[in-house]
């Protein structure tokens, strides 16, 4: 299963989103700090979910790491765009 998919599964599991978008934007890194030759080290990820209403960016933050565990330690970058 590669990193995406992982993000992927972990996020519909935990927050049942009515939309969620995992991109892996590795190869606009190339030659860049934490750069992996056949990416997976870089991910955009927008997610929508009644999950986040009423919780502050910082909590909302907190909320998708903890889903994600160990995956975090093995990528480079996540840059998150969360709404309710």
């Amino acid at each position: 299963m590669t990193v995406t998919d992982e993000i992927r599964q972990r996020l519909q599991a935990e927050f049942n989103p009515r939309e969620l978008e995992v991109v892996d934007d590795s190869e606009r890194h190339r030659g860049h700090a934490g750069f992996q030759e056949g990416g997976e080290s870089h991910f955009n990820v927008r997610i929508r979910a009644a999950a986040f209403q009423g919780q502050s960016r910082v909590a909302r933050h907190r909320a998708v790491h903890k889903a994600l565990g160990d995956i975090v330690p093995r990528i480079h970058a996540l840059a998150l765009d969360i709404g309710d």
